[in-house]
């Protein structure tokens, strides 16, 4: 049972419009194929009953009607009403799972709030809804008196309820205690359907639902993107794997939806998952280190059965300085690319050489880092050594330059209409002591940025020159500041002429 509409909606700064719930129910249900959603809290707000609203008329006009669920209270008829006008069939009536939040925040005894818990559920099914019970704090409830638990149960396993629900309403439970206190109840009660409710302020979710699940519960609550309170509840995505892969159950979750349904979770909810969250993360298929992606290439011998294409997702092989000769292979294949040997060695020098310096390098970055390395030379007379360049707003750029010539480092300043003119000033006064070195005329300049909108991405400056005898000669630069892109296109055709 997926609970972010209503249950995550809990999390800090989180709260999704109308239209939003509406076109998340409908994947939810609709493409995700979850067993049930639980849609909102009965008495929020107009608002509120106006989604709750939307999301049962297409509900009923689907089939799904029955599987959509709302939070109540055990208000008699206040909530009852509230969902019935809302077009809901189906009541999550919240009691007190635990003695002391019955006697210190309702100020009833136990048997008082027994009574209107029935009587709450009696006005229901008059009014045809369906009923399901939260033993809301029923971990610390259990813990602290198990009794006033059993008395809770027993006096409602004759009330025709679907789901007694047990949350760990404060993610307090290891999976040891879960799996013993749930074992307990369902033996207790066996003819009663279990869920589980789990929250994960410890990191435990996910395990607590694998021992809730060997422990006997019929049904797991979870949320996309682990969206809920403090922590959030159990990852939809983390348990419906697990439950596939570690216990071999049967489910009804599509899988390929898993990703573009968290991706719109984040973009309603502005609530984004880490970069290495399992399933969901940007980076979890993604091969770093050289010998992963040598073992994958030559065998698959680092692929699980968590493999990306359940997910309509595709494994990737990070390009930096942990990179290898299989890294760089499998990115070229990516892109149809074939390198001779001694080619791919000059482009792994490079990329290893900006993974150094912290670059972030992707496929879309490869064409550009080919182009500038095999243009390269051994050989080159003139090579960068430092430049310090100050830009403002209103006046002209300085530079100072730094450069070896055949050997020996030449200094001097140059000031121009911006950092590349300045760069080509001082460079022009180093090369008049030179009778064979000059630079040519430039006929035009184009700047490449690979998509993707990273501003600290790759910039390849394309230079086009023309020639003393006439021939144009187009040279390119690699850089993530595009003025220094330039200076090394600058230096190639001074260097190959």
């Amino acid at each position: 049972m997926d609970t972010t509409l209503r249950d995550g909606e809990q999390t800090q700064g989180v709260s999704f419009a109308p239209t939003e719930k509406v076109s998340l129910a409908q994947a939810l249900l609709g493409r995700l194929n979850v067993d049930r959603i639980e849609v909102a809290s009965a008495g929020v707000s107009m608002g509120e009953q106006e989604a709750v609203k939307q999301i049962t008329s297409w509900a009923a006009d689907n089939g799904y009607l029955d599987r959509v669920e709302v939070l109540g209270f055990v208000d008699l008829n206040r909530s009852v009403d509230w969902i019935t006008e809302a077009g809901g069939k189906v009541i999550n009536l919240l009691a007190k799972g635990s003695e002391k939040h019955c006697l210190t925040q309702l100020r009833q005894q136990p048997q008082q709030h027994i009574e209107r818990i029935k009587q709450t559920i009696d006005y229901a099914h008059s009014r045809g809804i369906e009923v399901n019970v939260y033993f809301e704090d029923w971990s610390n409830g259990y813990q602290d008196k198990p009794e006033y638990v059993y008395q809770l149960t027993e006096a409602l396993r004759m009330c025709d309820i679907g789901h007694f629900m047990l949350p760990d309403t404060l993610g307090v439970m290891s999976p040891t205690e879960v799996k013993a206190a749930i074992s307990d109840m369902c033996s207790r009660f066996p003819e009663l359907k279990f869920d589980f409710h789990p929250h994960n302020d410890y990191g435990l979710a996910t395990a607590n639902v694998i021992a809730a699940v060997e422990a006997g519960v019929t049904s797991i609550h979870c949320t996309i993107n682990c969206l809920g309170e403090r922590a959030g509840n159990a990852s939809l995505a983390e348990v419906s794997v697990v439950l596939r892969d570690k216990l071999g159950l049967e489910l009804n979750i599509d899988e390929k939806h898993i990703v573009d349904i968290s991706q719109m979770v984040e973009s309603f909810s502005g609530k984004f998952v880490a970069c290495n969250a399992p399933i969901l993360g940007t980076d979890v298929f993604t091969q770093t280190a050289g010998i992963h992606a040598d073992g994958d290439k030559k065998g698959d011998l680092y692929v699980t059965k968590l493999s990306p294409e359940r997910f309509a997702r595709k494994r990737t092989y990070a390009l930096g300085k942990l990179a290898g000769k299989a890294s760089l292979e499998n990115n070229l294949d990516a892109l149809g690319i074939k390198l001779s040997h001694e080619d791919q060695k000059k482009v792994l020098e490079k990329v290893i050489e900006l993974g150094d310096k912290k670059q972030l390098i992707t496929t879309d970055d490869l064409p550009f880092i080919i182009s500038d390395v095999l243009e390269a030379s051994s050989e080159d007379r003139v090579s960068l050594v430092d430049c310090k360049m100050i830009s403002s707003l209103v006046g002209l750029s300085t530079v100072e330059l730094t450069v070896n010539v055949d050997g020996e480092n030449q200094s001097t300043k140059g000031e121009g209409n911006g950092g590349y003119d300045a760069f080509t000033n001082a460079l022009d006064k180093i090369l008049e002591n030179y009778d064979d070195l000059n630079r040519p005329h430039l006929v035009d300049y184009q700047v490449h940025i690979p998509k993707g909108g990273r501003t600290n991405a790759l910039t390849e400056a394309a230079i086009t020159w023309e020639l003393d005898n006439g021939r144009k000669m187009t040279t390119r630069g690699v850089n993530s500041n595009q003025v220094f892109a330039a200076m090394q296109a600058t230096l190639k055709v001074i260097n190959t002429r």
